[in-house]
């Protein structure tokens, strides 16, 4: 057990026993943690546990069992996010990546720094797909996935149009496209975002700005990445492609008010 004090994000909450709740909070100092909140924050904690809320934490830490929050400050939430379906969705689908990504109690706060700054951009108004999409390509590393977008595995020439093969786990050159009969037939744009994204800085994050066909090569190419490398299926990226189904309705609704 350990009194700490540290910034910290709400991931999720969810209901405990008749009237309390656990609250998943990852920390930049603790890693995440599961706190156990009495009477479901109907007290002065109810402004603080709420999913993608930001505050700086005093906490109790204990690393076998439930923490507990003491007390809180700097309390910030992202409102734009929260008032846009699809901003929500992608955050959500973010946090829920995150606690993916790591173990519980595992420090790591280059990640939680990335995830705050990642959520800020989309509350400024950056593209969220964009945002998600190199969150999800940088993370990949965390999962094991230590992919090369930047060369041809056999001959390591560059600034080629370059296709992917899983096979080989990596890109081929136009000489090299016959080792695999099977590889991916991407647009060569693809492979070349993807290597931008993999070591953008904050500051480029803000020019970035990619076309909606492209968006939609991008969406397919990152899926089946991790659907072939870290094969996890989480309920808030099923959330997000049902959008692509119905979202466009909601937009037209919205337009006609």
């Amino acid at each position: 057990m350990q009194k700490l004090e540290s910034r910290g994000l709400v991931l999720f909450n969810r209901n405990y026993r008749e009237n309390d709740k656990l609250v998943k909070i990852f920390t930049e100092q603790a890693g995440k943690r599961m706190f156990f909140v009495r009477g479901g924050g109907a007290g002065k904690l109810s402004a603080v546990i709420q999913p993608l809320t930001i505050a700086e934490f005093m906490m109790t830490v204990n690393d076998e069992g439930l923490s507990f929050i003491e007390d809180y400050s700097q309390v910030e939430s992202f409102k734009e996010i929260t008032s846009d379906i699809f901003k929500l969705s992608y955050a959500t689908y973010l946090a829920a990546l995150t606690d993916a990504t790591i173990a519980d109690g595992v420090t790591d706060a280059q990640l939680f720094v990335f995830l705050e700054k990642t959520l800020e951009l989309m509350e400024e108004g950056l593209d969220h797909e964009i945002l998600t999409n190199i969150f999800e390509i940088q993370v990949l590393d965390r999962f094991g996935v230590r992919l090369n977008f930047h060369e041809c595995v056999f001959c390591h020439r560059v600034g080629l149009p370059f296709d992917f093969s899983f096979k080989f786990s990596g890109l081929l050159c136009p000489n090299h496209y016959a080792e695999d009969e099977r590889r991916s037939h991407l647009d060569p744009n693809v492979p070349y975002l993807l290597d931008r994204f993999q070591g953008l800085s904050f500051e480029e994050l803000r020019s970035i700005s990619v076309k909606d066909d492209m968006k939609r090569k991008l969406r397919y190419f990152i899926d089946d990445l991790y659907d072939n490398y870290v094969g996890i299926h989480l309920k808030s990226k099923k959330f997000i492609d049902n959008l692509n189904s119905w979202g466009h309705i909601m937009n037209k609704e919205d337009s006609a008010d």
